[in-house]
């Protein structure tokens, strides 16, 4: 099959799966595949799982990637607050929760992480645009702050949670604290009660 032929059926959606290609093509040749990344003309992002290279370098490809290669999933905890403005520094990592099995993935866009919660703790997330047709979930803000309190629950004293250096500014303004407690609600986790009252009093919320 010619490259441009191929190009040209997945090039809107970006990131494509094999399971897709044969989907389409049932007699496709998956030797293609490993013949066109060597070629450098597209990149592997995970096992079955492609996007064409110039697409590495477009703003926010990787919170689209994040939900695509690892079903399902949104993009949370540093990565999330990160989006928000609400801690400081860059992050090195995407990192989502999903229902599936905790799982990590290293490719040329960098480092994907997946947190598992139970399927009662999916939620919070709204869709957000990437680039063109393309869509990708995105957790609140109050959740991105759950979903850490809740994963790494050695946040559990007001000098912890200073440590996070979250930028009070930017929480005041877009925190809404009646969804912050009526999520906590909804995950009814005591411990995660406990943890949410010292960041109240840590930021003054």
């Amino acid at each position: 099959m010619l490259y441009q032929f191929f190009r040209e059926q997945w090039k809107d959606q970006a990131c494509f799966s094999t399971q897709q290609v044969y989907a389409w093509r049932p007699r496709f040749d998956k030797n293609n595949l490993g013949r066109w990344v060597k070629q450098g003309l597209l990149v592997k992002l995970r096992n079955a799982y492609y996007t064409f290279p110039e697409f590495l370098q477009e703003p926010g490809f990787h919170h689209y990637v994040a939900g695509i290669i690892y079903k399902p999933s949104y993009v949370s905890l540093h990565t999330a607050l990160s989006v928000y403005g609400l801690i400081p520094e860059a992050v090195a990592s995407t990192t989502s929760i999903t229902t599936r099995k905790t799982a990590t993935f290293d490719n040329e866009l960098g480092w994907f992480s997946y947190k598992s919660v139970k399927p009662k703790l999916y939620f919070g997330f709204d869709i957000r645009q990437q680039a063109g047709p393309r869509y990708f979930r995105l957790a609140q803000a109050e959740k991105a702050l759950l979903d850490l309190l809740y994963i790494y629950p050695f946040y559990n004293t007001v000098n912890e949670l200073e440590e996070l250096r979250l930028n009070e500014q930017i929480m005041h303004k877009i925190i809404q604290k009646d969804r912050l407690l009526g999520h906590v609600e909804t995950m009814a986790s005591k411990a995660l009660m406990n943890r949410v009252n010292l960041l109240i009093k840590a930021y003054g919320l």
